[in-house]
C-alpha cells in the first residue's frame, strides 16, 4: 500500500511565502513524475507544477516565477516553494504521483489535499 502525506499548509499573508512538503511512503519500486494539483471553491482541480524523476520540470503560468518545485529522490519527497503570494492561490494543493509498485504496475496517487489560504 503507498501513501502520500502533505504538510505545510496554512494562512498567510498576501505577499508571504509557505512551503509543501509530500512525502510517499509503502510499497515503491519506483516513482516517475511527481506534482502539485490546486482546486479553488467552485473550480476545477489544476495543475500547478510538476517534476519527472530526471528533473524536467513543468509550471502552470499563473505561477511561474513565484513557486518552485524540487524533489528529494532519496526520501521520495517533493516540495513546492510559493513566494510571493496572491489571494488568488487561495485553494486545497494536493500532491499526486506516479508510482510504480511494481516492475509492470504503475499507479497514479493522491494526497490527502492541505488547505493553502491567502488573506488580502
Amino acid at each position: 500500500q503507498v501513501q502520500l502525506v502533505e504538510s505545510g499548509g496554512g494562512l498567510v499573508q498576501a505577499g508571504g511565502s509557505l512551503r509543501l512538503s509530500c512525502a510517499a511512503s509503502g510499497s515503491i519500486f519506483s516513482i516517475n513524475a511527481m506534482g502539485w494539483y490546486r482546486q479553488a471553491p467552485g473550480k476545477q482541480r489544476e495543475l500547478v507544477a510538476a517534476i519527472t524523476s530526471g528533473g524536467s520540470i513543468n509550471y502552470s503560468e499563473s505561477v511561474k516565477g513565484r513557486f518552485t518545485i524540487s524533489r528529494d529522490n532519496a526520501k521520495n519527497t517533493v516540495y513546492l516553494q510559493m513566494n510571493s503570494l496572491k489571494p488568488e492561490d487561495t485553494a486545497v494543493y494536493y500532491c499526486n504521483a506516479a508510482i510504480r509498485i511494481s516492475w509492470s504496475q504503475l499507479r497514479d496517487y493522491w494526497g490527502q489535499g492541505t488547505q493553502v489560504t491567502v488573506s488580502s
